[in-house]
């Protein structure tokens, strides 16, 4: 067989992370990105579970615990700044409220590119306009005016993946919204966080900050129930306009924190969603991370998926000969409990945060659940089993 040749469109986490694997797979793989490069900076991520045996078996666990951003643990606290409740770093193995692996999406993504660039091909400031596949491989059309043709196509664009929108179909058919607007910008680290995440969450609003990696800077993160956050993306503006007006008069440190969002580099605000798909693959068009099964900020969960995800769509179609019925079939069937699961959880948390406070009349609410709880956590954490490939080339 001739050597597989592979699209992968999106740049951030998921993209390099199955560009690493197909590429000591045996593909070539090109990796296509609109943006002008890699985006700096933005919220902190998590590894936890299976996903920290993904960063081990990429090579990458020095690497990646270097540049952790050290955060010990997580303090929830009322408007005077009091502490009601203590969560730390190494609760339940390191995989608990904090993670022992916490990294900025930008510095893992940088890592992803750094240990990639010699054996990927990268093509920044520019996409996917139009494909055609047929029975023996996919033809794309790039912005650029170019033609190219590809054995497979993957999607790694994210929560907005236009891919997913134009072999899918739209975007209101897969993406489901949680009822909260969610943003997250780096500010001068004026507060005095030194190691541990404060917030503070009352009547559905939730604000908070948290270490960087850098002792000079914070990142500040807000919340606010929206039945609807349409807002063009590209209109920063009236993002920051839509933030300020949704956390007026919350107190705590909201009002300061406010204060520097002008001067954010790396300001972002979206709606907290889900994409919930049937299937994530068509053809030799494949989905993978949030343009498949994004599980909202809200789970914890989306970098950790989109790690496990690369690791196994690569080694399911090479075990399957880059057969791509058969490879994107079995990529999802090992992936699908994990993601329901995370899913289920992401919708609980947003379910908690915007639970009306309760009416003293009606008695003590019903207790959870915990093994049932406990026994989805299991699954949302070490979920899918990682199988060694055993005879699958590995350079």
């Amino acid at each position: 067989m001739s050597e597989i040749k592979v699209l992968v469109s999106g740049a951030s986490i998921a993209g390099p992370a199955l560009a690493h694997w197909l590429s000591r797979r045996g593909a070539s793989v090109t990796i296509v990105e609109q943006a002008p490069g890699l985006r700096p900076g933005g919220q902190a991520v998590d590894a936890r579970g299976v996903a920290k045996e993904v960063i081990r078996r990429m090579g990458l666990e020095a690497e990646v615990r270097a540049a952790c951003t050290d955060t010990r643990g997580a303090y929830s606290v009322d408007a005077d700044g009091n502490v009601l409740e203590t969560h730390r770093a190494e609760d339940n193995d390191g995989d608990g409220y904090v993670s022992e692996i916490e990294i900025l999406r930008g510095d893992l993504s940088q890592l992803l590119y750094d240990a990639t660039r010699a054996d990927v091909e990268y093509v920044f400031g520019d996409r996917v306009t139009g494909l055609a596949q047929d029975a023996d491989g996919v033809d794309v059309d790039l912005a650029s005016g170019g033609r190219r043709r590809f054995d497979l196509v993957v999607g790694a664009e994210g929560l907005h993946s236009a891919l997913r929108a134009s072999v899918f179909g739209p975007r209101e058919q897969f993406v489901r919204h949680l009822g909260l607007g969610l943003a997250f910008f780096t500010v001068p680290n004026e507060f005095g966080i030194d190691g541990w995440l404060i917030d503070h969450q009352h009547a559905g609003r939730w604000a908070g900050l948290r270490p960087s990696g850098d002792p000079a800077t914070a990142i500040a993160m807000m919340s606010f129930p929206a039945s609807e956050v349409a807002i063009d993306h590209r209109d920063v503006a009236a993002q920051k306009q839509l933030l300020r007006e949704q956390m007026a008069g919350f107190g705590w440190e909201t009002e300061r924190i406010l204060t520097h969002l002008d001067a954010s580099p790396d300001f972002y605000l979206d709606q907290v969603a889900q994409v919930v798909m049937e299937r994530w693959s068509n053809g030799r068009v494949g989905l993978l991370g949030d343009a498949a099964f994004c599980a909202s900020p809200m789970s914890g969960a989306g970098t950790g998926m989109a790690l496990v995800g690369a690791y196994l769509l690569a080694g399911e179609l090479a075990a399957a000969g880059w057969d791509p019925a058969v490879g994107f079939a079995r990529y999802q069937e090992r992936m699908q409990a994990c993601v329901e699961a995370n899913q289920e959880l992401g919708r609980m948390h947003v379910d908690m945060l915007t639970a009306p406070a309760p009416d003293p009349d009606a008695g003590p609410p019903p207790e959870p659940d915990m093994e049932a709880i406990g026994a989805l956590i299991e699954t949302a954490i070490n979920g899918p089993e990682l199988p060694d490939y055993a005879g699958v080339p590995l350079s």
